[in-house]
């Protein structure tokens, strides 16, 4: 390893097996603060695994102790200007949505803390695996900083007097809490973490990607219409599915009572 790369390691690493692209946030020695340079290499990666056919499934996991516990505030304190901050917050955002907006699902590991941004992470994936040791909160009011942006994903998770209060109080909630708010998936000892998020993307894998793809479009896009615009995109979706060659394939493979055969 040469010089550069020992004093300036990748912020985010990334392993592929088995369809599945793991990114590990790699500052454990912050306990994977979110400083710019982590947002530019999180944007670049989702970027290349948008485009790659061979990866089925998304995986978020953090190094060390922690899964994040926000922004590097001392980045911030350091850069205390309109310009480098504004940026800094729609780059962060741009990353959530793109979260989004790749076709293949996401799934947040947690464990330790996920505080402030760390916790618009875990809301802004897809689905999420914690350990029964993670802890979640919007802490910034606690330090006069209001965590508006990751109040735009946690108020979309849970309830929002749920939001509100993790909002305005700032206060920890647990693993269990978190399961039983709709943050999280599914909570497992700390040993059995890695394992259960590989099963559950695993689940994933087995799937259509095609169809993977366009079910997670049509999700986001219909939870922020009106119900009647709503059951009109449903329409569209389920009608172009039902006739591209993963429905007759899979439906064909019912009604013949034979497991599917995907060609993706």
């Amino acid at each position: 390893m040469n010089d550069i790369a020992k004093t300036n390691p990748p912020r985010v690493l990334r392993d592929d097996a088995g369809g599945i692209a793991t990114l590990t946030l790699n500052r454990p020695a912050q306990y994977n603060a979110i400083d710019s340079a982590m947002l530019d290499e999180l944007q670049s990666a989702f970027g290349r695994i948008a485009a790659d056919a061979a990866v089925r499934v998304v995986v978020i996991a953090g190094a060390g102790k922690a899964f994040s516990p926000g922004h590097d505030l001392k980045e911030m304190l350091a850069n205390s200007r309109e310009a480098f901050i504004g940026d800094l917050f729609r780059r962060c955002c741009d990353v959530m949505l793109t979260i989004q907006r790749i076709p293949q699902p996401v799934i947040a590991q947690v464990h330790g803390i996920a505080t402030a941004a760390g916790c618009q992470l875990v809301a802004a994936c897809d689905l999420a695996v914690a350990a029964d040791d993670a802890r979640f909160a919007t802490s910034g009011i606690n330090f006069g900083l209001f965590c508006a942006t990751p109040g735009v994903a946690v108020s979309r998770d849970i309830s929002r007097k749920r939001a509100f209060e993790m909002l305005f109080t700032g206060d920890f909630i647990d693993a269990q809490t978190a399961l039983a708010w709709g943050l999280v998936n599914r909570v497992v000892p700390v040993d059995e973490l890695d394992a259960a998020t590989r099963q559950l993307a695993g689940s994933l894998v087995e799937k259509p990607a095609r169809v993977v793809a366009l079910g997670k479009r049509f999700f986001y896009e219909q939870l922020e219409e009106r119900i009647d615009i709503a059951y009109r995109i449903a329409a569209a979706t389920i009608t172009h599915n039902m006739l591209d060659d993963d429905a007759q394939e899979g439906v064909g493979a019912f009604v013949e009572k034979r497991k599917p055969r995907w060609d993706d």
